[in-house]
């Protein structure tokens, strides 16, 4: 399977609470809810379509319980996003989580990066992580991702988590995708590609790009 990330973002990088208030509060961040008042059609078109293509769904333990505790109560047969969420595989990294109450569910207890890097040997489609930026995080530095799916939203927080801290391992990317939505969300579709460097230099007066 390919490993796949799908995260909401703010213009200054942070994913931390998106969807309400209550989401994650962690470290005082009191800007929840921040992807709401943007939420539109093309919104619910794109992220349908992320879930048009989930094998299994790879979640870190605070997206795990958040999501747990929400989806199993939407029973409608017409929730596309429901429907995938509760009805394929689902992993949570935990060193904690004893008997995960969302059905479906497996717990990987130790060494992340090789359990993932296992599951990714197993026939199919996508193995998709949603939210779960410490998580995204870690597989970034270890290269295991293979293709990144990022909505950013024409907000700043000014604070809160970042996908990519300081001390983040660098990567070049290549755009598969990108569009601006009506309501003025970018999405961009990236693929890691070898980072590159460059230099501007001057040759009989004119500009001239030099790439390393």
């Amino acid at each position: 399977m390919e490993l796949t990330v799908h995260l909401f973002l703010s213009l200054d990088g942070v994913l931390q609470g998106p969807g309400s208030a209550d989401e994650d509060p962690s470290d005082g961040f009191t800007r929840g809810g921040w992807v709401v008042p943007h939420i539109d059609d093309d919104f619910g078109r794109i992220v349908d379509s992320w879930f048009d293509r989930t094998d299994e769904v790879l979640f870190g333990r605070t997206t795990y319980d958040m999501m747990a505790a929400f989806w199993p109560q939407v029973t409608d047969p017409t929730d596309h996003v429901a429907q995938v969420l509760n009805g394929r595989p689902k992993h949570v990294v935990s060193s904690t989580l004893g008997e995960p109450g969302w059905a479906g569910t497996s717990v990987i207890s130790s060494d992340p990066v090789a359990a993932v890097a296992a599951l990714k040997e197993k026939p199919g489609g996508e193995l998709q992580v949603h939210g779960s930026g410490r998580l995204a995080r870690t597989l970034h530095d270890a290269g295991l991702i293979d293709e990144y799916r990022l909505l950013v939203f024409p907000v700043v927080l000014g604070g809160g988590k970042r996908l990519f801290p300081d001390g983040a391992a660098t990567s070049g990317f290549t755009v598969v995708h990108s569009e601006i939505t009506a309501g003025g969300l970018v999405y961009q579709v990236l693929r890691p590609a070898p980072f590159g460097t460059g230099t501007v230099v001057l040759q009989d007066g004119r500009e001239v790009m030099e790439i390393d």
